[in-house]
């Protein structure tokens, strides 16, 4: 049976460049994180974004000549992935006839060159197609993944189909990939839910072809944002421990690439210079209880110390631990304040007192900035005013005197 994308007598009337030899064999594969591929799913697309006319596929064929000096063009494309180029517009205007192996080693060439397509297939790219692209990059925890099912509950209730990538560790050419090949799904939008500030960085570095919308509790100019309050969040929660009556209060903060951990720190130190306290140079931990257990027997040793502010609740338990295996009681001796209210933060031993972060509220914000970004980009509005909330339980009290 002849290959699907071996040139036909058409390509060749029309001087299409055709490779002397037959395509080369399928190569080694290229090692990325599996888990960046997007899932399957269905686009939601109408008949005629997922099957366009002929005019509009030919367009998509432009001349070498007319792009400009420097900047990848379709033959390039078809040269790094060594088919001609008329398959490379078929793989863009996702036609049938090319062969699994063959429109992945185009997808890969398009993402290794940072490919954008021509002004012609970028209008086909925007046509509806009922879809958006979700790119969710480091550990799977609480918050993210809850912000994740509430954004996807809220697509779906908005008559949207939602096409999602993972990635464990943020790494810079997966993410471009991801973006690369949600786009080439024709989704109307691409969402990052990622703390990590790399991730941003590298979005400012991508011209996916559709409005991005980022999680980012930091200011980033020029970025769709949205996020929760963490810096008034991390002020609330100091000056519970200060309304207390607490004065030698340490901080046990997040990862230094975290965009939520720097603004809880921040929120932290304002809240303590107000009140005529100076701040202690924090412990950092990396999110995780056994960052919050080597912190907690750090601060063992400083008898001053009656209060911790610890940037997530998964740190105070590790912190927690470390507390009472030392005969430090909670909250006798010392208080202890969390962030995020996780779902077994009330069954902490002493229950803990935490910060609620309404993750479900953030998802739907997410998705109301993508339908206000689809209406009219330059106007649509950021989303960064949820604060969380104070919930006190048995892990915070007065300071003995």
């Amino acid at each position: 049976m002849a290959d699907a994308d071996a040139p036909t007598d058409a390509d060749a009337a029309r001087g299409a460049s055709v490779p002397a030899a037959p395509e080369p064999a399928e190569p080694e594969a290229v090692s990325t994180d599996a888990a960046a591929e997007p899932a399957g799913s269905d686009t939601g697309a109408t008949d005629a974004a997922a099957e366009p006319d002929a005019a509009a596929t030919e367009s998509t064929v432009t001349d070498a000549a007319a792009e400009p000096a420097g900047v990848p063009t379709m033959f390039d494309v078809a040269r790094r992935a060594g088919v001609s180029h008329q398959t490379v517009s078929r793989v863009l205007n996702d036609l049938s006839g090319v062969a699994a192996s063959t429109k992945l080693r185009v997808e890969q060439a398009i993402a290794e060159l940072n490919y954008t397509p021509s002004p012609a297939a970028r209008a086909m790219a925007k046509r509806r197609s009922g879809s958006i692209g979700l790119i969710l990059a480091g550990r799977p925890d609480y918050g993210p993944s809850s912000a994740a099912l509430g954004f996807n509950e809220a697509a779906r209730d908005a008559g949207y189909t939602v096409s999602q990538a993972s990635m464990r560790t943020l790494d810079p050419d997966t993410l471009t990939q991801a973006v690369h090949r949600l786009a080439l799904q024709r989704v109307e939008a691409i969402v990052l839910i990622s703390g990590e500030r790399e991730g941003v960085e590298v979005l400012h570095g991508i011209d996916a072809g559709v409005p991005v919308v980022a999680v980012a509790s930091e200011d980033e100019p020029g970025l769709h944002r949205v996020a929760l309050d963490q810096y008034t969040g991390a002020r609330l929660a100091t000056e519970h421990l200060i309304g207390l009556g607490h004065r030698e209060i340490r901080h046990v903060t997040g990862p230094a690439d975290s965009m939520d951990a720097a603004e809880r720190r921040r929120g932290f130190d304002d809240a303590m210079r107000e009140h005529g306290l100076e701040p202690h140079e924090p412990i950092v931990g990396d999110w995780l209880s056994a960052s919050g257990h080597a912190a907690g027997e750090r601060l063992l040793v400083d008898p001053a110390v009656t209060a911790v502010f610890v940037a997530n609740d998964h740190m105070s338990l590790g912190l927690l631990a470390a507390f009472r295996r030392a005969g430090r009681r909670v909250p006798e001796d010392v208080s202890v304040i969390g962030f995020d209210d996780i779902p077994e933060a009330a069954y902490f031993a002493p229950a803990l007192t935490t910060m609620r972060q309404d993750f479900d509220g953030l998802g739907r914000d997410i998705m109301a900035t993508v339908l206000d970004v689809l209406q009219d980009e330059p106007s649509a509005p950021d989303r960064t005013a949820r604060v969380p909330e104070l919930v006190v339980r048995e892990s915070t009290a007065a300071p003995r005197r």
